[in-house]
């Protein structure tokens, strides 16, 4: 198994039964107004099958649901984590799939709308993800990625690396119990932001239409690319 892949389930399968609580608490609640945000620069409209790449517990998926998407697969590499989902939405039980995303199981063009949340960090393979991403999608089909990046300004970029290089840890620490998986947070974020284009990326793999949004003074990036 890739060691990143194999590192990445290890963690969230860890981390899981505190997953939710600690995403909400440590970003003070923004993070369901960042996937509504998200989810409303998209126009949605014709867009009703979804797929929920890297799902977690469903957060993304429940928020699609609102706007008026009928039909939701989400796809997580821990399996902790596609339990919890299936138990905060009943309905979703048989419509998850434990998979990466650089291999999806599922037939060309068979979503109109691919989301991911905070999720294409984790990745082992980006490229081969978003072909994976366009090979899946539907003509005129949609990804939406909404994920951390660090702030430009210098001010807010030194709040924000002093929260998450000392504070975040620690209380995730203390909550979870695990260290490490709020470690690799901060640090995942700093490679990701000074290696990683997505713009680029997207067009790389045949994507026609890609726009780029910042969100909360830069502390969240959400692109958006259209097959």
């Amino acid at each position: 198994m890739n060691e990143k892949k194999e590192k990445v389930q290890k963690l969230f399968d860890n981390i899981s039964q505190r997953y939710d609580f600690l995403n909400h608490f440590l970003s003070l609640g923004i993070d369901f107004y960042w996937r509504k945000k998200s989810l409303k620069l998209a126009n949605l409209e014709g867009e009703r099958k979804l797929l929920d790449v890297a799902c977690g517990t469903g957060d993304f998926s429940i928020a699609a649901k609102k706007f008026g998407v009928e039909s939701i697969i989400g796809a997580d590499l821990s399996l902790n984590m596609l339990k919890l989902f299936s138990e905060k939405e009943k309905s979703m039980r048989g419509k998850l799939a434990q998979s990466v995303a650089e291999y999806l199981p599922f037939k060309n063009g068979q979503f109109d709308l691919i989301t991911v949340a905070f999720g294409v960090r984790n990745f082992y393979d980006i490229p081969r993800g978003f072909a994976e991403f366009h090979r899946i999608l539907s003509d005129k089909g949609k990804t939406i990625v909404l994920e951390f990046r660090l702030p430009t300004n210098r001010i807010i970029k030194s709040i924000y690396l002093f929260y998450f290089n000392k504070i975040l840890p620690a209380l995730g620490k203390m909550i979870s119990k695990d260290r490490e998986a709020y470690q690799y947070l901060p640090d995942s974020v700093r490679e990701f932001d000074e290696n990683i284009n997505l713009v680029e990326i997207f067009k790389s793999a045949g994507f026609n239409e890609v726009k780029k949004y910042s969100l909360t003074f830069g502390l969240v990036q959400v692109v958006i690319a259209q097959k």
